[in-house]
């Protein structure tokens, strides 16, 4: 059996367990079994309702179970699954629905509560049609039929679209095939040497491919069990881990404060095995923290949405090298690369270039910047790296002007444009800011307009009408100019250091 052959609404058959434990929620268990019947009930309720092959399906909904269940039934009728984070706003959730040619939204009914939507609103508004994940839809899953169907013709069709940033400032949508997010699964579980009988914890946010791969596709591809947390609450995630046993899990750097701070607490977790930092850059510090208070040597890794997302890991068993993302993973090569591609020597910095099976199959509707990423056969990261002469890769700097909040790109260019619609403010920059928690935070550095006035609270209140949470500025900075260049660019490295 190719176990790098199948698609995303059957990755779980691989290793098919019906008696096994599948998935853990709150106070719920699924079997093997039980998420099966429910894959295959969602599927065909999604089927009734005439999603059909190629169908762009919008899914905005928390960590939960049906996530799943929805993902893998829309990609089982061999449509496109959108996920997208609960967080953005009705102009940012407009922009997906209207740059993927959606014909669909899935939201959770919390979701829309939390926003003050209304179905007939986000149809209108969108020019979509709406189903509400609620009662009345599990009760209509669990009244569908149970047939057993996967219409996807070939592995390398496109499953799922992930929206991330790049060099417009605009989010665009990395397509990912079938066989992208299935053969990075494989990859990811033999670098990190996973077991049958391993339980991890999916508390990252599902609509993320760091999560969905690794928190979710592994121990399904594996047959293992997940425990999903639906957000990071301290106390429940360290219940979590202990009373589950869990023995694997990922996070982003600011996540492992906790563990910190639990460990200072001489709180054990005797049963945790492996833990992976992700998303963002782990700090050196936190790494030697949590590998002498909680005795536990932190994975690091790289990724991105257009690797499915891993390219690199620290072996699991094998040296590991503070401040350094690892060694490629199986069946993929990562190369140094100079200015027209080359491989360049041991030490010298050039862009991080990825080429793979996990590698996307380009941007919907974006040819030229399809083309520029891909160039040559590669995939160009826009990141700065390093190797040294054991292989290990190290991460220099970013080409792209990405800022990396929590483990979520941020584009500044996008925080701009709404700083500039704000009527008072004359010019702005958006730069990072290290963080010790965060990773990084979002600093605006603004002008104000002759004679306006505005107060920090006022401009932060105005982009939470605009922008999701996570891509609001820790603070405003008021300047009487920016500092540019002789053509008019802003220096932001000047900005950056003061």
């Amino acid at each position: 059996m190719d176990f790098k052959a199948g698609t995303i609404g059957t990755i779980y058959k691989n290793y098919y367990r019906p008696e096994h434990d599948a998935l853990h929620f709150k106070d719920r268990t699924w079997s093997y079994a039980d998420l099966d019947d429910n894959v295959r009930a969602f599927a065909n309720y999604l089927k009734d309702q005439g999603i059909a092959k190629d169908d762009k399906v919008i899914l905005n909904a928390g960590n939960c179970p049906e996530f799943l269940f929805l993902y893998c039934g829309i990609v089982r009728n061999a449509a496109i699954v959108v996920p997208v984070n609960p967080m953005l706003t009705k102009p940012e959730l407009a922009y997906i629905a209207n740059d993927s040619d959606a014909k669909w939204l899935i939201i959770q009914e919390g979701v829309m509560e939390k926003h003050g939507y209304t179905a007939e609103g986000l149809a209108d508004s969108f020019g979509v049609r709406v189903l509400v994940l609620n009662e009345e839809m599990l009760a209509g899953a669990r009244a569908a039929s149970r047939d057993d169907f996967d219409l996807v013709e070939d592995v390398n069709d496109i499953s799922t679209f992930l929206y991330t940033s790049g060099t417009t400032g605009q989010p665009k949508a990395a397509m990912l095939s079938h066989h992208n997010l299935v053969v990075n699964a494989w990859q990811d579980a033999v670098m990190l040497q996973m077991y049958e009988e391993d339980v991890f914890m999916c508390v990252l946010p599902m609509f993320h491919v760091f999560a969905f791969t690794t928190s979710i596709l592994i121990p399904l591809f594996k047959g293992t069990s997940t425990v999903i947390v639906e957000a990071f609450a301290p106390k429940t995630v360290i219940s979590e881990l202990i009373g589950r046993k869990v023995n694997i899990f990922l996070g982003v750097p600011a996540m492992y404060m906790v563990l910190i701070e639990a460990g200072k607490n001489n709180v054990k977790f005797p049963d945790l095995r492996i833990a992976v930092s992700g998303g963002s850059a782990l700090p050196v510090e936190i790494y030697k923290q949590t590998k002498e208070i909680v005795g536990l040597p932190i994975i690091e890794g790289y990724g991105l949405t257009e690797g499915s997302p891993a390219c690199t890991f620290n072996p699991t068993y094998g040296v590991h090298k503070a401040g350094s993302i690892g060694v490629h993973i199986p069946e993929i090569t990562v190369r140094v690369g100079g200015e027209n591609d080359e491989e360049l020597p041991d030490g010298e910095v050039g862009e991080l270039l990825v080429r793979g099976e996990n590698v996307m199959r380009g941007y919907y509707k974006r040819p030229e910047e399809t083309a520029a990423a891909l160039r040559g056969g590669w995939l160009h990261t826009g990141d700065l790296a390093k190797k040294d002469e054991d292989g290990y890769f190290f991460i220099v700097d970013r080409l792209k002007d990405i800022v990396v909040v929590a483990g979520l790109n941020v584009y500044p260019r996008e925080v701009e444009e709404a700083l500039y619609s704000h009527p008072a403010i004359k010019d702005a920059a958006v730069v990072g800011e290290q963080d010790r928690l965060r990773g990084e935070v979002l600093v605006a550095h603004v002008v104000l307009k002759e004679g306006a006035e505005a107060e920090s609270n006022e401009i932060i209140s105005w982009l939470k009408e605009r922008l999701a949470a996570y891509k609001i500025p820790r603070r405003i900075e008021f300047r009487d100019e920016l500092p540019r260049n002789s053509s008019g660019k802003i220096l932001k490295r000047m900005l950056k250091e003061g």
